[in-house]
């Protein structure tokens, strides 16, 4: 599995802003104040960012072996094989 940096970023980021809209309304709920609401959020926000960023340097410590292919290489794929 190859996935490049740009989409891990965006996956954990979007992972993050959807945890933290998911906190956001919950902690609404709750009879807290405004600024405890926010910092929780943002808290939850940036610690799912994290755990999210090192959860893909432990897939990529664990498959250190894999080699990325490159799409849209003909000479690799089944239409640029010639028969001899």
């Amino acid at each position: 599995m190859y996935i490049s940096p740009r989409t891990a970023f965006t996956r954990n980021s979007l992972v993050s802003i959807g945890t933290g809209i998911i906190t956001l309304v919950i902690l609404l709920i709750a009879p807290l104040g405004l600024v405890a609401v926010i910092i929780n959020t943002l808290l939850v926000t940036a610690a799912t960012f994290v755990v999210s960023t090192v959860a893909d340097r432990v897939l990529l410590w664990l498959e250190p072996g894999q080699k990325a292919e490159v799409l849209g290489n003909s000479r690799s794929g089944r239409l640029g094989r010639r028969r001899d």
